[in-house]
């Protein structure tokens, strides 16, 4: 039986390597990614290590085994599919759900999440676009052809498909400026020399920031 914190690490440590493209995750990676101390991560990774879920190496990082990734994939999928039930059971916004579904992963059986999962169509993707893993750990719905909105060429028609930050304030941002997953809209223009990208919804013009346009995951229609 693994704990809540133990979950954590182990979830935080797939996706931090997720996003990296690497299996190996550092100990400063791995504090950023959950606001602690690095002499806390440590203490951590060395009981993951001891536990046979991560591989520690002191100065290059943790991975994790076969059992630690087999349990971060089953914490993931809880987490993602709580996302999506709460949006379409309950109309939730994609800005309130992550919070809930924090809570709520290490409590639900993997019995209900089965029942969600077959409710609601075998999704491939989240409310954010990020895919759901499978009962056996496959990821579904991972879009190869994604390109973060930051590098889109001006004039481009494209369809939003993932959003990588999932602050509560910039997903608020995103839906009252008009964004939503699968929304299609037209890149009026990318100026890399100013640091922002003006899109068309709706016929109405909204500028981000590359910063921010780097966290939302297109496709060019």
């Amino acid at each position: 039986m693994t704990t809540l914190t133990v979950e954590n690490y182990l979830k935080m440590t797939l996706l931090t390597g997720l996003k990296t493209g690497s299996e190996w995750v550092t100990t400063g990676q791995l504090a950023m990614a959950m606001s602690v101390a690095p002499g806390t991560v440590t203490s951590m990774l060395k009981t993951l290590s001891e536990t046979g879920h991560a591989d520690y190496r002191p100065y290059e990082g943790v991975r994790l085994t076969a059992s630690g990734r087999e349990v971060a994939l089953r914490i993931l999928r809880r987490h993602r599919l709580i996302e999506l039930f709460l949006v379409k059971t309950l109309n939730l916004d994609w800005d309130q759900v992550h919070e809930e579904a924090e809570n709520m992963e290490h409590s639900v059986s993997d019995d209900l999440v089965d029942r969600m999962d077959e409710f609601l169509g075998r999704p491939v993707a989240d409310p954010h676009g990020d895919p759901i893993p499978s009962a056996d750990g496959a990821m579904r719905g991972n879009s190869e052809r994604a390109i973060p909105l930051a590098s889109v060429p001006s004039g481009s028609r494209i369809r939003i498909v993932r959003v990588t930050d999932q602050e509560g304030e910039f997903l608020r941002f995103l839906r009252e400026s008009g964004f939503s997953l699968q929304k299609e809209c037209q890149v009026v223009y990318n100026r890399p020399e100013a640091g922002i990208v003006t899109t068309e919804i709706d016929g109405r013009h909204v500028t981000l920031g590359h910063p921010a346009a780097q966290q939302l995951l297109v496709e060019i229609i």
